[in-house]
């Protein structure tokens, strides 16, 4: 990928709560994910610090993502709020800290300005931006002292956003796909099911070693159970050049989720 700082595949953590949010990220560390991404919009960030910290794996080893929600977007909010996420993932500082999404009270000239202080403060090593398009990167990329580390984007091949990804490449921003399995529907689509055959794989798989086989992009699919580890093993899978070109082909720029709505799911 063009940024090697972003492990891939990471686990998503969207819609997982309590007791059982713990103990499926402390079963995909221990399976071998090395990237948690959480936020504060999914309300779980203490049970994804508890999962770190139980899990057998050094903390250090651990590259911990969070965001700030919308509502927190405001200059003193977002310091604030940094400060908040982090005595709630039990840390004292995470790798990549994002704006979730440039609504509600984003404002560049007070947002980005606080993101900068966040990371001068030592609270994040990595700034990173969310749902954002190429307008919105270009304004971000001119206010922010700090280097656009990592773009995350709703991203699967119904969707394949190839001008964000693009853009990502060229400036060596990595572009994080949420919803990479389609919301657990990669099964759904013919070309997917077909090439798992081949593979002797699932089509969720297949869908993540497509992503993982795209230079740039890291996926970030979420599971619970068995699905855990199965979806790490997508990275054992070699998609041949002619199986990526026909999952290219699949492309329907079909959004899952809606811009508007109140949660957002991997």
């Amino acid at each position: 990928m063009t940024d090697q700082h972003v492990p891939h595949p990471g686990f998503g953590t969207s819609g997982h709560e309590g007791d059982s949010c713990t103990e499926n990220v402390v079963r995909a560390l221990e399976a071998g994910y090395r990237h948690v991404d959480t936020a504060q919009m999914y309300g779980n960030e203490r049970e994804v610090g508890e999962a770190i910290e139980r899990a057998d794996v050094d903390r250090e080893d651990v590259y911990l993502a969070t965001k700030v929600k919308p509502a927190n977007l405001a200059h003193d909010d977002v310091i604030a709020s940094t400060e908040e996420s982090l005595d709630r993932l039990g840390v004292e500082s995470v790798d990549l800290l994002y704006v979730h999404w440039p609504t509600d009270a984003y404002d560049p000239e007070e947002t980005l300005p606080a993101m900068d202080e966040v990371a001068d403060r030592g609270w994040t090593r990595h700034v990173g931006l969310s749902n954002f398009d190429v307008a919105h990167l270009e304004e971000a990329r001119e206010i922010l002292d700090a280097p656009v580390a990592a773009h995350q984007i709703e991203l699967h091949p119904w969707l394949q956003q190839d001008e964000l990804v693009d853009y990502g490449r060229e400036h060596e921003i990595a572009t994080v796909a949420y919803c990479p399995i389609m919301q657990g529907r990669a099964d759904e689509d013919e070309t997917l099911s077909a090439i798992a055959t081949d593979h002797e794989a699932t089509a969720h798989q297949i869908a993540l070693a497509w992503h993982l086989q795209r230079d740039g992009v890291v996926a970030i699919p979420k599971g619970s159970g068995d699905h855990v580890e199965a979806n790490f093993e997508a990275n054992r899978i070699d998609l041949s050049d002619e199986a990526v070109a026909r999952i290219d082909d699949i492309e329907r720029d079909e959004r899952l989720v809606d811009p508007d709505a109140a949660v957002w799911n991997e």
